[in-house]
């Protein structure tokens, strides 16, 4: 019997510091839980300037598992959608390099979505979750816009937009993907309301997450950012385009 495929992204801006490393144990971790999956790994890189397309290179040479994508734009979500979009794969799944989630949350996921879930994703506010070292700005952060701006807007159940670890399978890349205009921090949540509001079913995994104190997220242009994503969306409302 056929295996089935999984591509597994992890979007990157100059990441040569931790590349090679986290990339290593992610493939250890792909080798020895997802044998019964046919899987590979995609770096997508969205216009580093640093030695991450060198070190890249070098790690695509060792193994035919680690695949290399380049893009001459920046932006993690342009690049995910962008993988995603030219997979072949039955499922896609992205995490973010610096492994912040446990990684024994992937074969999980994976499993909901051969189970009939069109989306899982993990979370860090759904109940039973476990966060480790988060700072409380960013904490209350990440609740006022899942449970105020998302929840109270767009009547969502979903409690962690953010979460940087999730999976789609390939009729909600091909239904929803184009729907999807954010490119930055906010199109996954992006894709999240439109895939409830049509009516997707999404699963909800509470994970174990460890904050990355070298993280370069920034937090006061990503909250605009997303603002004007949820702005846009309540104007153009494209759940309602079939």
């Amino acid at each position: 019997m056929q295996k089935s495929s999984v591509e597994v992204t992890i979007p990157v801006y100059n990441e040569e510091k931790e590349l090679e490393k986290n990339i290593t144990t992610l493939y250890k971790f792909c080798h020895k839980n997802l044998g019964s999956y046919d899987w590979h790994i995609t770096i997508a890189d969205n216009a580093s300037t640093d030695n991450t397309p060198i070190i890249a290179s070098t790690l695509i040479k060792k193994n035919p598992k680690i695949l290399y994508f380049r893009l001459e734009q920046k932006g993690r979500g342009r690049a995910v959608k962008r993988v995603w979009s030219q997979s072949k794969c039955d499922y896609c799944v992205y995490m973010d390099l610096d492994l912040s989630t446990d990684l024994i949350h992937l074969p999980k996921i994976i499993q909901k979505l051969t189970s009939g879930y069109d989306i899982a994703i993990g979370s860090r506010l759904a109940k039973g979750a476990k966060v480790e070292g988060r700072t409380p700005i960013r904490e209350l952060t990440s609740r006022i816009l899942n449970f105020f701006f998302i929840q109270f807007f767009f009547h969502t159940h979903f409690t962690d937009a953010q979460c940087g670890f999730k999976g789609v399978t390939k009729k909600v890349v091909v239904d929803l993907i184009p729907k999807v205009k954010d490119n930055g921090w906010f199109f996954d949540g992006e894709l999240l309301i439109i895939a409830e509001k049509s009516g997707y079913k999404i699963y909800e995994e509470p994970v174990h997450w460890i904050d990355n104190p070298g993280s370069t997220v920034r937090l006061i242009s990503t909250i605009w950012g997303d603002l004007m994503s949820i702005k846009r969306l309540l104007q153009t409302q494209p759940w309602k385009i079939r």
